[in-house]
């Protein structure tokens, strides 16, 4: 009974010291994530012959060189026009100010006074566009945000040396007798993480392609940023695709109001291509989450992790879908009731017989 007792108090400990350092633990998982996307390429080099230290190397220096060429040829046009976006912002809330204090003069039964419609977009517009300016600064100098960074990038180079060690130690944590079954688990979770990570980049790339090219159809400024965003944005489901579209309605807004009605159609229909032919069709419904799955995550994973764990809110349902599946309702619910089944057979085959 004390065995049992200390035991408990043992588990209830782990829970805790795992939770005081959850967000190390989330950097730890964001580098596996990283890990799985390399290792892939490097299984894709090994298979033409190419041995494994030169196929790692092969596969660093190309996301290298991508890396420069993304910094060197996409990085400085978007600022510059990120800049300018925030710079059309103030214009954007007078513009809006100004059509509606015209609409409350043509309802002024259903609309609330001038004087006080005025009052609360001048206090709404300085701190949309303080927020938006700080939240820009914070995320590119802070330095607690390089330091995680660089925590990730290391132990993703440490796994993709020599993943297999790693992932014998984490089987180590299981009881010998389910190793096995916990190794098979662990190669279908990176299947499944893998399928998600290749659809999504799918994804993405056609998200801002799509859009890049459409919002140049309509003439709307600023085409780089708002493809960027989309297609980056897109990484976060349900609340991404709706922030991407705020700055191309704004500037919409700003360049001619029917443009705004086509700005959204444009972003629902390309939306809907993803949702209902694209990803099903490169997922192979492999990972296939229900909606309110998906969303009731993002809300538990970005209130106890904050932004990274809502970044991440997808790749952890994954991994967590995987394993509910296999240990939960395969190992345990499945063969809750099978030994009474076979019993109750092999009594009835012994009457029979």
């Amino acid at each position: 009974m004390l065995g049992r007792w200390l035991g408990f108090c043992v588990l209830i400990a782990s829970f805790y010291i795992l939770w005081q350092v959850r967000q190390l633990l989330l950097l730890v998982f964001t580098a596996v994530v990283l890990a799985t996307a390399l290792n892939r390429i490097v299984r894709q080099f090994k298979r033409v012959g190419i041995r494994n230290n030169r196929a790692i190397a092969l596969t660093l220096s190309a996301c290298f060189l991508l890396a420069v060429l993304f910094v060197w040829l996409v990085i400085p046009p978007f600022i510059e026009q990120f800049q300018n976006l925030l710079d059309l912002v103030p214009a954007v809330f007078w513009k809006l100010r100004s059509k509606l204090i015209q609409l409350e003069g043509q309802l002024p039964n259903f609309l609330p006074a001038p004087s006080s419609l005025s009052d609360l977009i001048v206090q709404l517009q300085p701190l949309s566009t303080q927020l938006v300016a700080n939240f820009f600064t914070l995320f590119s100098t802070s330095i607690a945000t390089l330091t995680k960074l660089l925590i990730v990038l290391v132990l993703t180079l440490m796994m993709l040396v020599n993943p297999v060690q790693y992932r014998q130690v984490f089987l180590k944590l299981f009881p010998s007798f389910y190793r096995q079954r916990a190794d098979e688990i662990l190669s279908k979770s990176e299947a499944a993480l893998g399928s998600w990570l290749s659809g999504m980049v799918v994804n993405c790339l056609f998200i801002g392609i799509a859009s890049g090219i459409s919002l140049w159809i309509l003439q709307v400024p600023l085409v780089l940023v708002h493809a960027l965003m989309a297609g980056i944005l897109n990484f976060i489901p349900n609340i991404g695709p709706l922030a991407s579209a705020i700055f191309p309605v704004m500037i919409a807004l700003l360049d001619a109001p029917w443009k705004v009605a086509a700005v959204l159609l444009v972003y629902f229909i390309i939306q809907n291509i993803e949702s209902y032919w694209l990803s099903p069709t490169v997922m192979q419904n492999k990972v296939s989450l229900l909606p309110a799955v998906t969303l009731t995550a993002q809300f538990f994973f970005a209130k106890s992790f904050g932004l990274l764990g809502l970044i991440l809110a997808l790749p952890l349902t994954v991994v967590a879908k995987t394993w509910i599946e296999e240990v939960v309702l395969q190992d345990i619910l499945d063969r809750w009731d099978r030994p009474r089944r076979d019993e109750s057979k092999s009594l009835w085959e012994r009457i029979t017989n």
